[in-house]
């Protein structure tokens, strides 16, 4: 009976884990995982755990008992160092050896280091696990100053919540833009505009040169005064183990539609990995999102345990600031055009927009922000490669059912 070792107890470890036991697999499943917590949601570590509005309880994805009720091995502070591919194995730090017929890496991604004078002040602050925010939740309250360097998703977050906690925010972004990498001009004009309506200081084009007692230098010299410093300038896939065993990785671990690697008794899923995206053209990309993890959890279940493979979904990723939900689906890889629907004034009381990137007549992504329907309509359109009508789609008296047929 197939052994199924699973390394990495996150999101996506945890998830495939409970799969493997809803698809009918009775064999021995091992889920082992670095941190002492059992699999947990990250996304509110840097709103709702930030705000003391959730406990450990409310992040878990399933209570602790619910592993051993199913027969799951749960391991925890358990770090995997090498696999000994051909023997089919995993040696452990502590020195434990594990077998295995199927191997799954979940081992997730890890922040980018700065490089810089300072950057290894044991003060310094960054947001991917548990422990993280729970330093970064000491470090906020009335009459404290965070300054964060990188004006990407977990750092606008951060200092939303920071906000909420009665903390000054600023943000610094070497970019000309915040979420430069990751969204549209007018995206990003919304929420440089929403930010600084909550009170968030946001220095563009300016790079840090070295982090001080008192905050982070800039290039120009000048001082961002802060009482803690939060690094978030985006995250490395973890493919050490899977670069050791001699796994194809480029930008992550390279797998195929199924979530297998290049050895076929080894599969890796979420963060880590660099993957086709069928529903655009089949190119790879390494995505970071609970829904990329959840979709090749089922991939590679489905894969050990026999079952057809899911069918392929449209990419998407949210995110809550203030007031403000961001939905996105799809990749504006490729778009020849943009289409606006909506007012994207960050002045305006109740913002509502969607930011549209097509190629000819095909959508191809949906940046919604607070605009559900667009959100909604426009993956699907993105699914099913439905042709616009631009003008339509611009104009919000036109129903987006209206506009999704065609």
């Amino acid at each position: 009976m197939t052994k199924v070792l699973i390394i990495g107890a996150g999101h996506a470890g945890g998830t495939v884990a409970a799969l493997l036991r809803q698809y009918g697999h009775e064999g021995e499943i091992v889920l082992a995982g670095e941190e002492p917590a059992p699999p947990y949601q990250r996304p509110p570590l840097s709103k709702a755990w930030l705000k003391g509005e959730t406990d450990l309880e409310g992040l878990l994805l399933r209570p602790e008992s619910f592993y051993a009720e199913h027969g799951i091995e749960l391991r925890l502070g358990a770090s995997a160092t090498a696999i000994n591919a051909a023997a089919r194995t995993v040696i452990f730090a502590d020195g434990a050896v594990e077998s295995y017929d199927a191997l799954i890496l979940a081992t997730g991604s890890t922040a980018r280091k700065l490089t810089i004078p300072g950057a290894e002040r044991p003060e310094l602050l960054e947001l991917r696990t548990l422990v993280d925010a729970e330093r970064l939740k000491a470090a906020l309250g009335p009459g404290r100053r965070l300054a964060i360097i990188g004006g990407g998703y977990v750092g606008l977050e951060a200092a939303a919540s920071a906000r909420a906690l009665g903390s000054d925010a600023v943000v610094v972004e070497r970019m000309d833009r915040v979420l430069a990498r990751v969204a549209s001009h007018t995206l990003s004009d919304f929420f440089t505009g929403y930010h600084r309506r909550h009170g968030v200081e946001i220095l563009t084009s300016a790079e840090v040169t070295a982090v001080e007692d008192d905050g982070a230098r800039l290039a120009d010299g000048r001082l961002v005064e802060a009482d803690a410093v939060l690094v978030g300038v985006g995250a490395l896939a973890c493919d050490q183990l899977a670069l050791g065993a001699g796994l194809t990785c480029e930008n992550g671990v390279v797998v195929d539609e199924t979530a297998r690697t290049s050895d076929p008794a080894i599969w890796a899923i979420g963060d880590a990995t660099f993957r086709p995206v069928p529903t655009h053209a089949g190119r790879r990309h390494r995505l970071e999102s609970v829904p990329n993890a959840l979709e090749q959890a089922k991939q590679a279940a489905a894969a050990i345990t026999g079952r057809a493979p899911p069918a392929a979904e449209v990419p998407w990723f949210w995110s809550d600031q203030y007031d403000v939900k961001l939905q996105i689906a799809g990749l504006p890889d490729g778009a020849d055009r943009q289409v606006v629907r909506g007012d994207p004034d960050p002045a305006g009381d109740s913002p509502s927009f969607a930011v549209f990137h097509l190629q000819g007549d095909r959508v191809l992504c949906v940046e919604a922000v607070n605009a559900g329907p667009e959100f909604m309509a426009g993956r699907m359109m993105i699914g099913r490669g439905t042709p616009v009508d631009p003008e339509k789609l611009a104009d919000p008296s036109v129903s987006m059912k209206a506009v999704a047929v065609g």
